[in-house]
């Protein structure tokens, strides 16, 4: 909501000015520029369009009402194709951001220094000073760049991680070429080894982790390392993915005093002074602090004489106090052990958690690939205690359409309810709402033929394309209603509503395709979608609907005035 607000708030005032045009200012003008001598039957266009229809539409409608079961059988069938498209079709939640700039994420295996990571940044750099199509960049070492994107978040300060912040040069920058320059670049940084380099586009919609993010769960640390490894290899083999990072595949080495408890406690050594001669030689204790005349204080530290670093020359110097006040080797009661360690321990509602994340290659759909990726995590043997979920993309796109869904629900219920107190039955709104699917159709196949998928702008897209539908439907069922009203006999009235409403239906569809053109043919990532869907929707409804509708209100016609009235001998034919 907070995210799209302003797309609906600008068309609900917009609908609510037009209204109030359209009752006050229209006429008035009307009733000043008008002459009552026009032709009845509009200008020379307008006439033309009339006797199109007229030659056209006529006998479709005809053929249409003399075969109605045929007629609704095709409707379903296309309805059935259409929704057969969507798996080719794809889902995605948002977007590319669609402009130059983009991010490489730098990342060391943990413990690395920042001279290790300021040595890799330069290799990346090296690489970026040699492409042509990079105009500038920034680099960041031991910590992320500033807030650059709304839905970015800056790395945390560690000595291991770096970010450079690039831009592609502007005239060498589009939708189609900017991808596969950063595709190009991803090969060239790849021989670089030390860290894991990820060459990051931005994309639109709330922050998420990775396009794919599997969740593992469970207790053992080495249990979960080994499952890891295996979701690892599974993503690694998906065809498509790439970057894939399993932040515990990479163990910490560890130096580990292993104390012998028996000689130490023979010569009266406590553990507590082997840690403190531990800690005196490689890393110093603070043993008091300075205060200089200007008030500021300074720890003074106690250590073995060393270079920049400690090293492990140092352990041969360290001695400790025995209970008779000797000193002795500490070799002699300790010695030191390699010990490997998980690199991280992370936790997600309380639960031990390893996420691993994976990005997908130009071209290919996140939705297909986490489909994949599911089925092959579904033939993994899992034990006792231990189970995935998705993250990423899945996990976004649950929360964002069950929010959207809501929004539909309610939308969906306010509109039956206007549609029963306008027509006073349940017929007269089930004959407006079978527009509905024919105007689905369209959209699906214009996102077919144009290669978008169907992500949150192209399902909000669907969502107003209902409304125009439905208001387009709403003219067609209330003026056969009037011609049952005046007496017209029923299958008269249908005929010649479909034919009369025509017209009117289909300036207001090029009025709407003529505003929605413009958006459709920019390629704007994040709205032409939504654009697509509704010019597609409504030619398939300006089409269908024309034919379905009348034969809907033939089948269920609602129940009116028309019932009981004495119909006249020679109705009149209303003007359009």
């Amino acid at each position: 909501g907070i995210f799209i607000r302003s797309l609906p708030l600008a068309v609900e005032f917009t609908v609510l000015a037009s209204l109030l045009v359209a009752l006050t200012i229209i006429p008035f003008l009307a009733s000043r520029v008008l002459t009552g001598h026009e032709e009845a039957e509009g200008n020379l266009l307008l006439r033309g369009l009339q006797r199109a229809i007229h030659i056209t539409y006529r006998p479709l409608l005809h053929w249409a009402m003399a075969h109605r079961l045929k007629t609704l059988l095709g409707a379903a069938a296309l309805f059935a194709a259409a929704l057969a498209l969507i798996p080719t079709i794809g889902f995605s939640l948002f977007p590319k951001a669609g402009i130059p700039q983009f991010l490489i994420r730098l990342k060391a295996p943990e413990g690395a220094g920042l001279a290790e990571t300021d040595r890799i940044a330069r290799q990346v750099e090296d690489v970026l000073r040699t492409s042509p199509e990079i105009d500038w960049w920034f680099t960041n070492v031991g910590h992320g760049n500033p807030f650059i994107y709304y839905n970015t978040l800056p790395e945390e300060q560690k000595p291991n991680v770096g970010e450079i912040f690039a831009q592609v040069k502007p005239a060498l920058a589009s939708d189609v070429r900017t991808p596969a320059i950063l595709a190009h670049l991803r090969e060239r940084l790849a021989p670089i080894a030390g860290a894991q380099i990820l060459v990051r586009e931005f994309e639109n919609g709330p922050p998420v982790e990775a396009p794919i993010a599997v969740r593992v769960y469970g207790d053992d640390l080495e249990t979960l390392s080994r499952l890891s490894a295996q979701v690892e290899a599974l993503l690694r083999a998906t065809p498509g993915t790439t970057n894939v990072n399993n932040p515990v595949s990479t163990k910490r080495t560890d130096l580990k005093v292993r104390i012998d408890r028996p000689m130490a406690a023979q010569l009266g050594i406590p553990n507590l002074e082997i840690d403190r001669a531990v800690r005196l030689a490689l890393a110093g204790l603070n043993v008091a602090q300075y205060r200089d005349p200007g008030g500021d204080e300074f720890n003074i530290q106690l250590a073995l004489p060393r270079g920049d670093h400690a090293d492990l020359s140092q352990w041969r110097k360290i001695s400790v106090q025995t209970a008779g006040g000797g000193f002795v080797p500490l070799a002699q009661v300790a010695r030191l052990e390699l010990d490997s360690a998980p690199a991280v321990i992370l936790r997600r509602s309380r639960e031990r958690c390893i996420t691993l994340t994976a990005y997908v290659r130009e071209g290919v759909n996140v939705h297909q690939t986490t489909q994949l990726v599911a089925a092959s995590l579904g033939r993994m043997p899992w034990p006792a205690g231990y189970r995935h979920e998705f993250g990423g993309e899945v996990e976004s796109r649950q929360e964002s359409f069950g929010g959207l869904g809501t929004a539909i629900t309610i939308a969906t219920f306010g509109i039956l309810a206007i549609l029963i107190l306008e027509f006073g039955s349940f017929r007269g709104t089930l004959i407006v709402a079978s527009v509905i699917p024919l105007g689905v159709i369209g959209g699906l196949v214009a996102l077919w033929l144009t290669g978008n998928t169907l992500s949150f702008t192209a399902v909000v897209g669907f969502v107003a394309l209902n409304g125009i539908e439905i208001k387009n439907s709403i003219l067609l069922v209330d003026f056969t209603n009037q011609l049952r009203t005046r007496g017209v006999p029923l299958r008269e009235a249908i005929e010649q509503a479909g034919e009369v409403r025509f017209l009117p239906v289909v300036l207001t569809t090029l009025t709407a395709l003529g505003a929605l053109l413009p958006l459709a043919v920019q390629g704007a990532g994040l709205y032409s979608p939504l654009a697509i869907v509704i010019i597609g929707g409504l030619l398939s409804s300006l089409l269908l609907s024309r034919l379905i509708t009348p034969v809907m209100y033939s089948l269920i016609p609602p129940p009116g005035p028309a019932a009981a009235a004495t119909p006249p001998t020679a109705p009149a034919r209303p003007a359009p």
